[in-house]
């Protein structure tokens, strides 16, 4: 006989509209950021908040809330080394 340790977590439909919520919320900010012209710092706000809405569908839509330490600390990783490697290809437009 197997025995199933995974665990399944169901999510309220109320935390999951609340979630849909704040990231129409932040879609709304985002567009408000970019109507209003405010130099380089719209392009940081842009990239600030997409950041925060990635973490929102990440942490709840793709469950990394609830899963383990070892896979979180992976994930940050890999994220880590994408910022890295977008960041070097800023450097290099941002210095032609």
């Amino acid at each position: 006989m197997t025995q199933d340790n995974t665990a399944h977590h169901i999510i309220s439909y109320g935390k999951l509209v609340t979630v849909w919520l704040a990231l129409l919320a932040l879609t709304g900010l985002t567009v408000w950021v970019a109507h209003h012209n405010v130099g380089i710092g719209h392009v940081w706000g842009s990239l600030a908040i997409a950041c925060l809405k990635s973490g929102l569908v990440v942490a709840f839509f793709m469950h990394m809330k609830y899963e383990g330490r070892l896979l979180r600390w992976l994930l940050f990783i890999a994220l880590v080394t994408l910022a890295i490697f977008i960041g070097f290809t800023f450097f290099d437009v941002l210095y032609r």
